[in-house]
C-alpha cells in the first residue's frame, strides 16, 4: 500500500468550507479512482492548516492518479484559502492497522 500526503496552509475562516468540499466533492471522486483504498482529512481549525492523506493499493495506482489529484488539490487549496501551493509527499505504508 502507498500513501500521498498533501499539506495545505489554509485559513481559519475557510476551514469549514474546505471540510465540506473534501466530504462532498473530493471523497466521491477519490472513491471512483482505481486502486484507491481510503482517505482522511486532518484539520487544525485554529490555524486553518490541513493534511489530506490518500491510500492506494500500490505505487502504480497512486502514480496513475497524480494528474487528477493535482487538480483536486488545487481546488481544495482554493476552498481553504491557502496562502501558497500545497506540499505533497509520497510514502510506502509500512504498517497499517484498522
Amino acid at each position: 500500500m502507498h500513501a500521498r500526503a498533501s499539506h495545505i496552509a489554509g485559513s481559519p475562516e475557510n476551514a469549514e468550507q474546505g471540510i465540506a468540499t473534501f466530504k462532498d466533492t473530493i471523497l466521491p471522486e477519490l472513491e471512483s479512482m482505481d486502486g484507491n483504498r481510503g482517505a482522511m482529512l486532518l484539520v487544525d481549525r485554529a490555524s486553518g492548516n490541513a493534511l489530506a492523506i490518500t491510500l492506494w493499493e500500490d505505487e502504480s495506482a497512486m502514480r496513475a492518479s497524480e494528474e487528477r489529484a493535482n487538480q483536486m488539490r488545487s481546488n481544495a487549496s482554493d476552498e481553504m484559502g491557502a496562502s501558497g501551493e500545497a506540499r505533497v509527499e509520497r510514502y510506502e505504508v509500512a504498517v497499517f492497522e484498522t
